[in-house]
């Protein structure tokens, strides 16, 4: 899967936190010590798992919907819950200069956003299998809202989260913030997203977990969504009343004054006018087009034929050692002058990769027969190599990436620096994978065959599905649509890495300086 989706803005780079100081080097010369900071670390990665809670679920119900046969149409218009972490720079300085002194810079965004995360899912829990399906016909209109609603939550919470951990912990410990985040986020994305659908599924505990095999999962969605409402409602209660927040003034660790939410805003202006972000926001919209067919359309073509849905979801488990190290591996080429190379390098394995992913989901059906018996020992692994193939050549471009933006970042404004990057990274992944949705059908190739009364029938509809249906033919798949997509984005991906390569070298070539807000406009 693509590195995200999670939408982490200012904490993606290790050092940001320090460059949203506006100063990078004091903070990493003094040496870290968490005596006095534990309870604080402790809440950080509390905080930082709740907001994973919603993020994984978000990617579970795409998952569960295709065996509601759903249409990818309508799987598109769902993937736009994903949106909030893409553009919540939008918002972003109003969280960040209107407050409360009295309750708390950050409390008074933090807890009454936590409490309507709670709530909205002891709504949701209430109504969900009826809008999922389970007695008709799924309602993907309100569950687009509502989880779209629900992560605009989780992301402003995240907008608070990172900025108290500036003030939360002493200085020294300022770059435990990051680690909380990644480890924190992972864990509830874990929780809500591949724990939850092998518990939901009654194939997996019945061959796991029962001896006596029944037709229900041990967990149901609507019971997971109440669990964590009243976790979120009961946390949030707790945190409003014990946990007191430091009232440090906006400038000991802002770049704008408190309340200043034009300034806010002009700030990011001044940066996006510089030409050289300009161009680099140009590729960065653009990059992931050529690869986003498998991105995002892929794990569902594979439950389509049949692969249990947590099957694919504890993939993620064996591939946790590869996602811990690959960072560390790559990080040594991407250090010097040049980490882009890196991106470059990648970018044409990960093109490579479509006609893989595509190959794979197309002799799916062969080498597994009958998914229902379980995976083939061959096709198990031939599925996880694949994964590991694809997380390495993600994690080369994201960390490439990364190390750039933490390059020519303003250290002045370097938290809005790399939130706008970010968050234009981001966004950059999430406009093709939509589109990529919703063209699957529309480039499928299908035809009624047998019955009566079915000339021209293509199938092309519900309507004329039922219809063939109804006078007994059955609507076959000439081509599917996904691996038109896939020739499609190759060729438009490997057109952009020639045009991208030469704008990368160009923009990588240049002075630091060239990136800098000069000090009159600052």
């Amino acid at each position: 899967m693509e590195r995200r989706k999670t939408g982490k803005a200012i904490d993606e780079s290790p050092s940001s936190e320090s460059m949203e100081n506006g100063d990078v080097l004091t903070t990493h010369l003094v040496t870290s010590n968490i005596k006095g900071d534990e309870g604080n670390i402790a809440l950080l990665f509390f905080l930082y798992t709740l907001q994973g809670i919603p993020l994984g679920l978000s990617a579970a119900i795409p998952m569960i919907l295709q065996n509601r046969g759903v249409s990818y149409k309508q799987q598109a218009e769902f993937s736009f819950v994903n949106w909030p972490f893409s553009v919540k720079l939008l918002w972003a300085p109003v969280v960040d200069c209107m407050f409360s002194a009295r309750f708390g810079r950050r409390k008074t965004w933090l807890i009454p956003t936590q409490y309507l995360i709670g709530v909205f899912m002891l709504i949701l829990s209430s109504h969900v299998d009826q809008w999922l399906g389970y007695k008709g016909e799924p309602n993907i209109g309100i569950l687009t809202l509502l989880f779209f609603s629900l992560n605009f939550l989780a992301a402003t919470q995240d907008i608070a989260v990172d900025g108290w951990a500036l003030t939360m912990l002493k200085k020294s410990n300022v770059g435990h913030a990051s680690t909380c985040n990644s480890v924190g986020q992972t864990a509830g994305f874990f929780l809500s997203y591949v724990l939850f659908m092998a518990l939901e599924s009654p194939s997996f505990c019945n061959s796991y977990l029962r001896t006596i095999p029944q037709e229900d999962g041990i967990v149901t969605l609507s019971g997971f969504l109440y669990f964590w409402g009243w976790i979120f409602i009961l946390t949030t209660t707790l945190v409003a009343v014990f946990k007191t927040e430091c009232q440090v003034h906006n400038s000991q660790h802002e770049s704008v004054p408190d309340g200043d939410i034009k300034t806010a805003y002009s700030l990011l202006m001044q940066i996006f006018k510089l030409t050289p972000i300009r161009t680099l926001v140009l590729i960065l919209l653009t990059c992931k087009i050529g690869f986003s067919a498998t991105d995002s359309v892929m794990s569902l073509k594979l439950v389509e034929t049949g692969i249990p849905k947590e099957q694919l979801g504890l993939m993620a488990v064996p591939l946790i050692p590869l996602q811990i190290a690959l960072p560390l591996v790559i990080s040594k080429y991407t250090t010097g002058p040049r980490p882009l190379d890196i991106f470059l390098k990648a970018m044409p394995y990960r093109l490579l990769f479509g006609f893989v992913a595509a190959f794979l989901v197309w002799i799916t059906p062969t080498l597994v027969p009958n998914p229902k018996a379980g995976l083939p020992f061959v096709y198990y692994i031939l599925l996880l190599v694949c994964y590991a193939v694809h997380q390495i050549c993600v994690y080369s471009m994201f960390v490439a990436c990364m190390a750039f933006f933490a390059r020519i970042s303003d250290p002045l404004v370097g938290g809005t620096y790399m939130t706008l990057l970010n968050t234009v990274t981001n966004l950059g992944g999430n406009w093709p994978a939509t589109l990529s949705l919703w063209l699957v059908d529309p480039l499928t190739w299908k035809q009624c065959i047998g019955g009566t009364n079915t000339l021209d029938n293509t199938c092309s509809n519900t309507l004329e599905q039922e219809l063939c249906m109804k006078n007994e033919g059955k609507c076959i798949t000439w081509l599917d649509g996904y691996y038109i997509e896939t020739a499609i984005c190759a060729a438009i991906g490997f057109a952009w890495l020639s045009w991208g390569s030469k704008k990368i070298r160009r923009i990588q070539a240049l002075d630091d300086n060239v990136w800098k807000i000069s000090k009159r406009t600052r």
